[in-house]
């Protein structure tokens, strides 16, 4: 991945990351074991392995295994790829920090719909584990397409009212959202006078206000 030079040259000529770029890059093996590399690929793609199954494998092969050795040497080269575009490319670092800030909202809506027991399995039996953790996974995924839903809505009210909302800031809205749910005490629901407030499509209004505060918040 650099000139060949010695690891020596290398930490002079770059202080910092020297002890990064000492490794060099087997070509050669990767090359003599492609059509393996792709047809590992294959199986991951059309589902007859899954990719836990072939990291545990590769990972309990013994360093002689050769294929499991080319395997390590193509990662060292999409991960060096991967950081070089990284350090260079600021747009590509504010796209990864997008999708961060995204699935980080996503872990705070889990933990808040989970506050009674602060995000812990308590359930002795694996069965119930499960079970547990099923409903935390249905219960976050009603959320999240209830918002998206609603988001959706808010955006095509704005634009109807002659808002310009481009479609590249809708890529970096998250529906993890949670500002607009109580997840503390006892809600009472008068399900006739909700069902009232519905309209022809049996969706609840939007709230003008907040739209217009917020932008795009239901």
């Amino acid at each position: 991945m650099v000139r060949d030079d010695t690891p020596t040259e290398i930490a002079k000529r770059y202080p910092h990351a020297g002890p990064l770029l000492g490794a060099r890059w087997n070509e050669d093996l990767v090359a003599g074991c492609w059509p393996d590399l792709l047809r590992m690929a294959g199986s991951l793609k059309y589902g007859q392995a899954t990719a836990s199954l072939i990291v545990g494998k590769w990972s309990a092969a013994s360093r002689q295994n050769t294929l499991a050795s080319a395997l390590k040497e193509w990662g060292i080269l999409r991960r060096t790829v991967h950081l070089a575009k990284y350090l260079s490319d600021p747009a590509f670092r504010r796209k990864i920090s997008r999708q961060l800030n995204k699935g980080e909202s996503l872990h705070a809506l889990r933990r808040d719909l989970h506050y009674a027991q602060q995000g812990t399995i308590t359930r002795p039996h694996l069965e119930q584990q499960t079970e547990q953790a099923w409903c935390l996974t249905l219960l976050t995924n009603s959320v999240v397409a209830w918002t998206t839903e609603y988001y959706s809505r808010a955006v095509l009210e704005l634009r109807s009212q002659g808002r310009d909302v481009p479609d590249e800031i809708l890529s970096h809205i998250s529906p993890g959202h949670s500002d607009n749910i109580n997840f503390f005490g006892v809600i009472n629901v008068d399900v006739e006078a909700e069902l009232a407030k519905l309209d022809t499509s049996g969706w609840r209004p939007l709230r003008p206000a907040q739209l217009r505060e917020l932008g795009l918040t239901p």
